[in-house]
């Protein structure tokens, strides 16, 4: 059991970091802008240097968005991570960890849906050419997988 709880509390952490560098780094996109190589994140356009991501007044709303379901599952997921350590300290033998389940689903979701907008707006960005999808992208698509099955697995697990 003491396995299997540092097993999910090292996983844990590294969806955190994980979750800090996709949202941080600027390779969500990669591609060619300008006869130049250059990478797109949720902040920034990058070539030789970086710049505002210049972004149509149709999708800015989008990328809000995404922006701020990025930072929540950041939040979310820290928030989660501090209640299993105080859960773990305070929780009484053969209780589950619910309240940590949930706040790591509500990391999911927010995941999900901040990847999903990222997904179905911003496939093709205006002025790139030959693009394909960054490291950050799939950074974040693994992170909504590890939330999924880490909190599944604290709804599922008991103190012993």
């Amino acid at each position: 059991m003491l396995v299997l709880l540092a097993g999910i509390f090292v996983v844990h952490i590294a969806t955190v970091i994980m979750l800090f560098v996709s949202t941080i780094a600027n390779v969500w996109m990669v591609g060619y802008y300008n006869t130049e190589k250059a990478s797109s994140g949720l902040w920034l356009l990058c070539n030789r240097s970086c710049k505002q991501l210049p972004v149509a007044t149709s999708d800015e709303a989008s990328l809000k968005a995404v922006q701020a379901f990025m930072i929540l599952s950041i939040i979310f997921s820290i928030i989660a991570l501090v209640t299993f350590i105080v859960q773990l300290f305070t929780l009484e033998k053969g209780k589950r960890f619910y309240i940590t389940g949930a706040v790591m689903l509500v990391c999911w979701l927010c995941i999900l849906i901040g990847a999903s907008i990222y997904t179905a707006r911003f496939a093709e960005m205006s002025g790139f050419t030959t693009v394909h999808h960054g490291y950050c992208f799939i950074l974040a698509w693994i992170c909504f997988c590890f939330s999924f099955i880490i909190s599944i697995l604290y709804l599922v697990l008991r103190k012993k």
